[in-house]
């Protein structure tokens, strides 16, 4: 506790009983951190939001409607900007947002490797590259902090795989484990050393992450020096008892009586030691100092949005641009193809999904710079993974053939990655990439714009004119779309990661997604 404290810790953790002090060990309800409302502490609200606040209407409900918030590109996307200070004004917004609906901590963000571009979440964490990854995320959590609002910093560790990740044992060597699958982690605590910390469901070298005595106590704090609250992911502990002998302090959601209780009678009893609830009660009462000495005032969703289209439009990869065919003439015949230039696929789908304040469509968006523009929607939005419709594709055809210029969205819909489950292969829907190559047979220029989570195979690439990879753009990413293609902004984007052409092209193919049991990281 600093010397200008208001509150002496130490008188508290006189005055408490073990089970009074067990009681901070558990959330409160779903989405809170509880206080110590006898010594003026409030309890606290924590909240989904890597890339936009998820605050739930109903708290007791984990998958209640959510409170609008702006939606930022994903950090897949955000990384290839290549920009800390960018990234670091995100998380001020970001802050803004929590503030204005009183949420402490935002959960986030996440910097797990992509070990493999199969990996069903790696939407939400920024690259293969730890070095990029660490810096990234400790200027988002500096802008969040800085704001007084509490970063977690996620998942902590070795979690790249939503196969089995309840209960999968990752097998790593020690060099691996330090060079690779730490080191965001690493550098984002010392550089910006976030208020909390969330553990991951899986095993690490034969122990849940949340029990880990080496990840979390010999590495996390005595290693890196590392003194914040150390939380679950939500349903994540196992055995309470053990998981507080190695330093984990708030298990989430809350768990009733039980686990405190378990907590209580161990330290009355002698099995756990007295001075390791101290020290995490110790830790939690400066989490909750810090929550209440924040506040602010709504967030200003006009500049926000603005925000958003602008780091949107940062993180597009020019791919290919042939005879530079980009950008387009302002004169020109556009034939817009694809739904998602009506319906964009504009973020992830599972606990980071947010409820945008608005979202643009290219439709609308490239109208403001171009007369001549006709659509056609050249696939379904419904059973994506069947073959092309043929009237949806005859319709596409018949637009494309009285344009100069071909645009196709293409992507990866909802269904074909998320939390909770990898993708099967790289492969665009079989209707996506059936339209592009039945377009290229018009003999006009085309140009494919990709809104995908992660790399996708191109079998398609020698036969287009120029590729723009949009990742997950945000609720803004349309309109930045648009400013790429007029150009009235340069496309700066610089890939975060690999494409393999195939996926036997990724070292970890041979070894992903492993089970039932273990996955071993033999790459």
């Amino acid at each position: 506790m600093s010397s200008n404290s208001k509150i002496d810790v130490e008188k508290i953790l006189t005055e408490l009983s073990a089970r009074q002090k067990a009681s901070l060990s558990s959330g409160r309800r779903e989405w809170h951190f509880r206080g110590l409302e006898d010594y003026g502490l409030k309890e606290l609200t924590v909240c989904d939001g890597p890339h936009g606040l998820r605050k739930q209407n109903d708290d007791e409900t984990p998958n209640a409607e959510s409170a609008a918030a702006t939606c930022f590109p994903t950090a897949s996307a955000l990384a290839s900007s290549w920009n800390r200070e960018l990234i670091e004004e995100i998380g001020t917004a970001l802050a803004s947002e929590c503030q204005g609906e009183e949420v402490s901590v935002l959960l986030g963000p996440g910097v797990n490797i992509k070990r493999s571009p199969l990996c069903g979440r790696n939407f939400e964490y920024f690259s293969e590259d730890p070095l990029l990854a660490g810096e990234l995320a400790a200027a988002m959590i500096k802008g969040l902090q800085k704001e007084g609002v509490g970063a977690s910093l996620k998942h902590f560790a070795v979690n790249n795989q939503e196969r089995l990740r309840m209960t999968v044992d990752a097998v790593v060597d020690e060099r691996s484990l330090r060079e690779i699958y730490l080191y965001a982690f690493e550098l984002a605590v010392k550089k910006a050393d976030p208020w909390t910390i969330m553990c991951s469901y899986n095993k690490v070298n034969g122990t849940y992450a949340c029990e880990n005595k080496m990840l979390l106590d010999e590495i996390l704090r005595r290693e890196w020096g590392w003194n914040g609250v150390m939380i679950t992911d939500w349903g994540a502990c196992n055995d309470r008892v053990a998981a507080m002998e190695a330093g984990l302090d708030i298990e989430m959601p809350d768990s009733g009586r039980e686990n405190p209780d378990l907590i209580g009678r161990a330290v009355e009893d002698g099995r756990l030691e007295a001075g390791a609830l101290d020290s995490s009660v110790r830790r939690i009462v400066r989490l909750l100092e810090k929550a209440a000495a924040g506040g602010g005032s709504p967030a200003d969703h006009d500049a926000n949005h603005l925000l958003a289209r602008k780091a949107a439009a940062e993180s597009i990869v020019l791919l290919k641009n042939n005879e530079a065919l980009l950008p387009l003439e302002r004169d020109c015949r556009i034939a817009l193809i694809g739904k998602f230039a009506e319906q964009p696929r504009y973020q992830g789908a599972g606990s980071s999904r947010v409820k945008p304040t608005r979202v643009d469509s290219l439709i609308f968006e490239i109208r403001k710079y171009y007369t001549d523009v006709s659509y056609a929607p050249g696939y379904s939005l419904i059973e994506t993974d069947r073959p092309a419709d043929e009237n949806l594709i005859d319709e596409a055809l018949e637009t494309a053939a009285g344009a100069d210029v071909v645009i196709v969205l293409a992507g990866l819909p909802d269904e074909f990655e998320s939390e909770g489950f990898d993708r099967e292969n790289l492969s665009l829907p079989p209707s996506h990439d059936e339209l592009i190559g039945r377009l290229g047979e018009c003999g006009r220029p085309m140009i494919v714009c990709l809104q995908n989570g992660a790399p996708v195979s191109m079998p398609w690439l020698d036969d287009v004119d120029a590729v723009l990879e949009c990742y997950l753009g945000g609720q803004a990413g349309a309109g930045a779309l648009a400013d790429i293609i007029s150009g009235e902004i340069n496309p700066s984007g610089k890939l975060a990661e690999s494409f393999p052409i195939k996926n036997e092209d990724v070292p970890s193919s041979a070894y992903f997604p492993g089970g039932p049991a273990t996955v071993e990281y033999r790459e």
